[in-house]
């Protein structure tokens, strides 16, 4: 039997057309930089550059933009055998502005449908996916068919063994054939006020008390649905709370957080994913860093790094592959976080998101030196020697006629945006 992989990743994929001008609109960018793309390419991609083996499930189309995605897994180390080509859809791209430090609106070109959202079950390594010792899978596999019905199945395939990761990854737009859901998430604190669902202040590290896996969250405000009441059908929320049941790890900030479990409040939030079934909840907070929750009640809030944003669009992907990676070693969660923040807090100070993934010395520095060392480029042209401050905090994403804030991820000094497309 072949080798189980480290890390299987399963979702989307496309091409980034980075801007080489910063803090140029769009309209006026002339030059720009071509890089792979995705939310689970980028962890993929992440992965294998701390040393693990690492493959990819999904779709691209017959065309050079696919040529082009495949041969750069193959470079970046990452197995490509399960990425491939459909004759009826192009492959995607994104393009983003970068305006540093905390706006970087992307613009996505998935239409009429992207060829990773036709991932189908005939065609997956279920045996693959089974023996690998982490599976990732994000929300956007939820958002249309086949793909919703095949990352269930694959998710189902792994019957909560090793370690299975849900990355909520909450993206608006790209749910066209399921209805918005309706619930509105309770009144706990925003991101601002926040306090813990018992002591504001609990100390990091420390413990609390977590629901039995299947009941409802006990802390202020409750989750869409109340004990013992079925979710809204065919509602992103619905899905989300289908994925969570499968996996063992979930990973959002607080938006995807309030979609998947109604919570916007870390504690809350993470109370509320333990209560939905998974092992160990990692909730983003942006500029307060990253709050990991463990159902043994271990509650490990770890800081962010001091950083001078370039691009903040990176960094997430790294926090997650630098999160597989702690994981795999058998870290405790309070090193895993402060890896996987410092891998986030590089890719942040860097332009692209793929070939900027850290390698595991760069990483042990930031660590050991709790800061990552400027490259911020200047005003108008990307140029890996001139320094700048900023912070990374929310952009715009448009697809189509949609659109929608940017997520926040931790790792930096004041947050950063989503990793990946």
């Amino acid at each position: 039997m072949p080798e189980p992989y480290d890390v299987i990743t399963m979702g989307r994929i496309g091409v980034d057309l980075y801007p080489l001008q910063i803090g140029v609109p769009l309209a006026r960018v002339e030059t720009f930089g071509k890089f792979l793309g995705g939310s689970p390419a980028n962890v993929a991609v992440a992965a294998a550059r701390l040393g693990r083996r690492t493959a990819l499930v999904t779709r691209t189309g017959r065309d050079a933009f696919g040529d082009y995605l495949r041969r750069q897994l193959r470079e970046f180390g990452v197995d490509e055998r399960w990425a491939t080509p459909v004759d009826a859809y192009p492959t995607p791209v994104t393009f983003c502005e970068v305006f540093p430090p905390d706006d970087f609106p992307l613009y996505f070109y998935r239409r009429p449908k992207a060829p990773d959202l036709e991932i189908r079950i005939a065609e997956l390594d279920l045996d693959a996916i089974r023996s690998a010792r982490v599976f990732w899978v994000t929300g956007t596999g939820l958002c249309a068919e086949p793909s919703r019905t095949s990352t269930l199945a694959a998710l189902r395939a792994r019957d909560r063994s090793g370690i299975t990761v849900f990355d909520l990854d909450w993206r608006p737009m790209f749910w066209d054939d399921i209805a918005a859901d309706t619930a509105t998430p309770s009144d706990a604190a925003t991101p601002s006020d926040a306090a813990t669902p018992s002591d504001a202040s609990i100390a990091p590290n420390a413990s609390i008390a977590l629901d039995a896996p299947g009941h409802a969250p006990s802390s202020p405000g409750q989750a869409p649905n109340a004990p013992g009441q079925a979710p809204e059908p065919d509602t992103p929320g619905a899905r989300y709370r289908e994925a969570l049941a499968l996996a063992t790890v979930a990973v959002g900030n607080f938006d995807e957080c309030a979609i998947a479990t109604g919570e916007r409040e870390p504690y809350a939030a993470a109370r509320a994913l333990i209560a939905a079934g998974v092992e160990l909840a990692v909730v983003k907070r942006g500029p307060e860093g990253v709050l990991a929750v463990h159902r043994d009640g271990t509650v490990t809030d770890v800081p962010p790094l001091s950083v001078e944003v370039v691009n903040g669009l990176g960094a997430g992907d790294a926090f997650g592959g630098a999160l597989c990676h702690g994981l795999l070693a058998g870290w405790d969660t309070a090193r895993v976080m402060r890896y996987a923040n410092a891998a986030g807090a590089i890719v942040a100070s860097r332009l692209s998101c793929s070939s900027a993934m850290p390698f595991p010395h760069e990483v042990e520095t930031a660590v050991a030196e709790g800061a990552v060392a400027s490259r911020r480029a200047g005003p108008t042209s990307w140029a890996p020697t001139t320094s700048g401050t900023g912070r990374a905090g929310h952009g715009r994403e448009t697809a189509g006629q949609g659109h929608g804030r940017k997520r926040t991820e931790p790792g930096q000094r004041r947050g950063t945006g989503r990793a990946g497309q």
